[in-house]
């Protein structure tokens, strides 16, 4: 968590850094942006611990007693998984409940602490809004204050004329300047043009896109800053994302949007039907006439000169129809977008719990297989092994936002992966066998192109991993006798039991003894 906080801080530090800041609204912050971590910091931690405890246990025997005793694998993670079970779902009502009013939270107050310095509102490389009407564009802030601009490109809209930019100014450079106390902050530009664009209402003036060009040395824009100076730190914003909802009200946002969507895409798609003019051409003498699909044969119904008016309007309407959906295409992938965003925010809330119950099945058998505890080898896997899930959910979730991917998959995809993966891992570290050993997996291979039988080979024909030697030598003589005789019910291999019955032979015991 620390570590993660760490990151947040140097992530944001310029919107905290040079605007005189209390301790204790900094610390408000990191506070509010503590609970988005969690979904992050959780299963990495679950996939962390799982790893370095039961990693120690088998680093250090403690399995092997177990085992010796008839202490199972299973039962040793049994307590630990009944913990994990709630944690999960502690997870799950602190993603419902805590994140959504901690996100809202911290945005509101990351706004309001970006309305403290108005310098700080514009940002290097993008449009940024200013008041109601200015949209600014700097290259570059600079200075101690970051109070000089370079390459100042302005946007300001007309109160009678809002749809358009009618009024653009240019300026190498520029300064933001304002009294200690006073409401107004003033840009002054320098060397610079202002283009203002005339609006004809004579058709043939307007096609020529008259416009206004002045050049400057210096010009100074006063904008009123009362809104902003009269902020209060801890003022409520109307914020609104898919972080923000909880899981009934995301259902509800989802059913809004999704029905909303549809009837947007439906009277868009009447409108293009009625704009195109076929609903004009209806006509009761043709329904009576059976013609075929052909458009020559369709077209051979209608006199010459209506077949010319047919041609030019379905010409001119194909035109429109096209620049149209051009237009209504970027808009719908907005909303798309944000209605795809809602779906995996629903979804998020189960994967959180999900995944820290799969990881934990992950680490703790991945942890008594490679025998190793303590923050080195561990630590290592584990990032590996998180960060290998945490890429895959972030490329699947890009790939949701555009449409590529149904939200659902791309949600549970990480997850999805993982979990075979947890089953495999359990598996093995129940029937004491390691990841994968590639000395004993060659030998037993070859062995299939032998005629040996079993009672033909040598001693040193018995391959064993070392989890099933632990285990062997480990047992005591009713133990080992359980197992030559119930080796396949109790998962061992038929190694482990040629090597119980050497075993047995070992200690003194014949054939029919055992």
């Amino acid at each position: 968590m620390f570590i993660f906080v760490l990151q947040t801080i140097w992530l944001y530090i310029s919107e905290l850094a040079g605007k005189d800041l209390d301790l204790w609204i900094v610390l408000k912050f990191l506070w509010y942006v503590s609970p988005r971590l969690i979904p992050l910091v959780l299963p990495l931690t679950i996939l962390v611990t799982s790893l370095m405890v039961f990693g120690s246990f088998s680093e250090k025997y403690e399995f092997a007693a177990m085992k010796s005793t008839g202490i199972s694998l299973q039962r040793a993670m049994r307590s630990l998984t009944v913990f994990i079970l709630l944690l999960s779902f502690t997870a799950f009502l602190f993603a419902n409940n805590v994140i959504p009013y901690s996100e809202y939270k911290w945005q509101n107050l990351r706004r309001n602490i970006a309305q403290l310095s108005p310098s700080m509102v514009i940002s290097a490389g993008q449009f940024s809004q200013i008041g109601d009407d200015i949209n600014i564009k700097v290259a570059e802030k600079y200075g101690d204050r970051d109070e000089f601009l370079r390459d100042v490109v302005i946007h300001r809209k007309n109160p009678t004329k809002p749809n358009g930019n009618y009024n653009v100014t240019i300026a190498e450079s520029g300064e933001l300047a304002s009294e200690e106390g006073s409401n107004t902050l003033s840009l002054i530009l320098k060397n610079g043009n202002d283009y203002q664009e005339i609006q004809e209402k004579d058709i043939r003036k307007k096609k020529r896109e008259p416009f206004s060009k002045t050049f400057f040395e210096e010009y100074t824009i006063n904008i009123d800053l009362t809104a902003l100076n009269d902020t209060d730190i801890d003022a409520e914003n109307n914020l609104s994302n898919q972080n923000m909802f909880k899981m009934s009200e995301l259902i509800v946002e989802i059913d809004s949007l999704s029905e909303s969507y549809t009837k947007d895409i439906g009277a868009f798609a009447n409108d293009v039907y009625y704009r195109s003019g076929v609903s004009k051409l209806t006509d009761p003498s043709i329904k009576t006439k059976k013609i075929s699909d052909t458009l020559d044969t369709f077209m051979d119904v209608f006199k010459p000169k209506a077949q010319a008016d047919i041609a030019k309007m379905a010409l001119n309407n194909v035109k429109g129809t096209l620049q149209s959906i051009n237009a209504k295409k970027s808009e719908f992938a907005v909303k798309t977008k944000r209605l795809n965003k809602f779906e995996m925010a629903l979804h998020d809330k189960y994967v959180l719990a999900i995944a820290c119950i799969i990881l934990f099945f992950v680490g703790a058998p991945l942890g008594a297989i490679i025998r190793k505890g303590g923050m080195g080898l561990p630590m290592v896997v584990a990032i590996l092994l998180f960060l290998t899930y945490h890429f895959i959910g972030i490329f699947a979730k890009n790939s949701a936002e555009d449409g590529t991917l149904h939200p659902f998959i791309a949600t549970w995809m990480s997850t999805a992966i993982m979990l075979p993966l947890s089953i495999w891992l359990t598996y093995r570290a129940t029937t004491d066998q390691g990841v994968f050993d590639f000395d004993t997996f060659i030998s037993r291979f070859t062995r299939l192109f032998k005629k040996k039988s079993d009672s033909d080979l040598p001693e040193n024909q018995i391959l064993l991993t070392q989890q099933e030697k632990a285990l062997v030598l480990s047992r005591n003589d009713e133990q080992l006798k359980d197992i030559v005789h119930n080796h396949e019910r109790l998962g061992y291999s038929k190694e482990v039991k040629e090597a119980a019955i050497k075993a047995l032979k070992d200690k003194g015991y014949k054939d029919g003894e055992f």
